[in-house]
């Protein structure tokens, strides 16, 4: 991982600068991530430690975050130990993946306790842990296993280390001997194996600088010297490095390290930065913005997901047996030639062999009986299997309507879903589904929280558009605030958000429109699609029928135009 020990140790002197600032507020945003504002005369940061698997990190940062409503266990007993507390120090243990961020904090008592919060960036055994002066651990975000795991993380037990590598600092002089009796393995590797504190981007970072996929057993004498040269001035740079991240083509981040990365020539261009949680939050920002969503929504989708498979299962079987309803002709034409026949069909037949008059050419139609009913009575069960079968296809094609009505509605939710872009946005979907009865609500365990509004843009010639965040919100804005001369926008057949063009009375004139339609288009399932129809008409002429479900209209007297989705700049 580039969050390597050299990179860590590069990072902590920036943190350092935090040292003497006091503990305002402690949050924890999500089960692995804890955020604590730092504050001082002229100070005043945030400090993010996450432990999430891919993107374990400390830095300050600029990021704003969204709390849950009742914090976790964890980020209480850290308020209760560290609020008001001092930071007296950020130090790291020899070059290993972990900060120690050492606290002044005053007890229950009064008494002041000197306290250490470890942070430990070892994959996906990240963690933070809560040190106490003894050096027993009060807790940790990730408790071990008591029976599985060698090393004790549980509340009470003495704090161990991890297991350290067997590697040597890079600045052990005897280091570069042990590189270079690798034999039969390639330069990279055996930086990798034998150098403490590297991640294997450095790694090849140093190899290239001699030459690439080279075997340490094949180096000449003059390619040795260019090794060393190249370590000499990877070790100075490791004391103290820059922030440098590498970015594709496309402008997207690719990779950070502590030194310049040239191993990959033309293919990404390398951007400087003034400090490194500056590039750190550059780096993840977007992505675990994303990933949070993501996070957030998975028991709500959980929900979609077995919804849509209950769905698709019912609808099936329900195609199924109205297919099975196809044949009721044939038991009424069976009844019908009974009982024109019946005084040629012997009691106790089983079967009668009678002309077709429902046939143009007479052909002769064998029919099965039921040797224990008379031919009456097996004529009256032909019709009532008819009938039976009139009235289930009737009531089968009312039940597969509505099932097909439900599964829109339910990949409509799911696309508002996929589409948020905030906590509020989920629960929002969230409260939608439990007053449809998807969710049932549970007693004491409401989450308070404040909905966004529509998102608001501006189309080019001044008018306001008006777009819906999820189904609740489209039936809102369509039906109690857009007025009818205002213009309603919705994709044809894909689902997608309301669009609303507020008209104040005036003609709204076709850029608008256009403009309008390409951000219904950009707020649908077809955002990454072109020549997207978008319908629209006056909201006048939208209508909720009865019982339907949220963010379900008709409309009529529309027109239809082919857009290409794009955002506007929202207000």
């Amino acid at each position: 991982m580039p969050f390597d020990a050299i990179f860590i140790s590069n990072l902590s002197k920036e943190l350092n600068t935090a040292c003497g600032s006091r503990i305002d507020k402690i949050s924890q945003p999500q089960r692995d991530e804890i955020v604590i504002s730092l504050r001082a005369a002229g100070f005043n940061k945030k400090l993010l430690i996450s432990v999430r698997s891919g993107s374990s990190r400390i830095s300050f940062t600029e990021q704003n975050f969204e709390n849950p409503a009742v914090p976790p266990m964890f980020c209480m007993l850290l308020r209760k130990h560290l609020t008001g507390g001092k930071l007296l120090s950020v130090t790291q243990h020899s070059l290993e993946r972990m900060l120690t961020l050492c606290i002044s904090a005053t007890d229950e008592m009064g008494e002041r306790k000197n306290l250490r919060l470890i942070t430990e960036f070892i994959g996906n055994q990240s963690n933070v842990i809560l040190v106490n002066e003894d050096g027993r651990i009060l807790d940790a975000l990730k408790r071990s296993d008591i029976e599985t795991n060698a090393r004790l993380i549980q509340p009470g037990a003495i704090y161990a280390l991890p297991p350290a590598q067997e590697k040597k600092s890079p600045f052990d002089a005897t280091v570069l001997d042990d590189i270079l009796e690798m034999g039969k393995v390639t330069l990279d590797r055996a930086i990798l194996e034998n150098v403490a504190g590297v991640s294997p981007l450095v790694a090849r970072e140093i190899a290239y600088c001699v030459g690439e996929d080279l075997l340490v057993s094949n180096m000449t004498d003059a390619q040795k010297s260019a090794f060393l040269s190249a370590f000499a001035t990877f070790k100075e740079i490791a004391q103290n490095g820059t922030p440098y991240m590498l970015l594709a083509q496309d402008g997207m981040p690719k990779d950070f390290s502590f030194l310049p990365i040239n191993q990959y020539g033309n293919l990404y261009t390398l951007k400087e930065y003034d400090s490194f949680s500056q590039l750190l939050d550059a780096f993840y920002c977007e992505r675990d913005a994303a990933a949070r969503i993501k996070r957030s929504a998975s028991d709500v989708l959980r929900v979609v997901n077995s919804t849509k498979a209950r769905l698709e299962k019912k609808l099936f079987i329900r195609q199924k047996e109205k297919e099975k309803c196809k044949d009721r002709e044939k038991y009424r034409i069976y009844g019908e030639l009974i009982k024109a026949n019946i005084h040629l069909i012997k009691n106790g037949s089983t079967f009668a062999e009678v002309p077709n008059y429902y046939d143009e050419n007479l052909n002769t139609i064998r029919i099965p009986l039921d040797p224990a009913l008379s031919p009456q009575a097996c004529a009256a069960k032909y019709f009532k299997e008819y009938r039976k079968l009139c009235s289930a296809e009737q009531t089968l094609g009312a039940l597969i309507a509505d099932c097909e009505s439900e599964q829109a509605y339910i990949k409509s939710v799911e696309d508002a879903l996929l589409r948020a872009e905030s906590m509020a946005e989920i629960l929002d979907i969230h409260d939608e589904l439990v007053s449809t009865g998807y969710i049932r609500k549970q007693k004491n365990k409401t989450v308070k929280h404040k909905s966004l509004p529509p998102r608001k843009y501006e189309s080019s010639d001044g008018f306001l558009i008006l777009v819906g965040r999820n189904n609740a919100q489209n039936d809102t804005l369509t039906l109690r605030t857009a007025q009818k001369d205002d213009i309603w926008l919705h994709t044809k057949n894909i689902h997608g958000s309301h669009v609303i063009i507020v008209s104040d009375g005036q003609e709204i004139p076709d850029r608008t429109i256009l403009e309008a339609a390409s951000l219904a288009a950009f707020h649908s399932q077809a955002k990454d699609s072109s020549q997207v129809p978008v319908d629209y008409t006056a909201v006048k002429h939208v209508k909720k029928p009865a019982g339907a479900r949220p963010g379900m209209v008709i409309y009529k007297t529309n027109n239809t135009v082919f857009v290409t989705p794009k955002e506007l700049n929202e207000k």
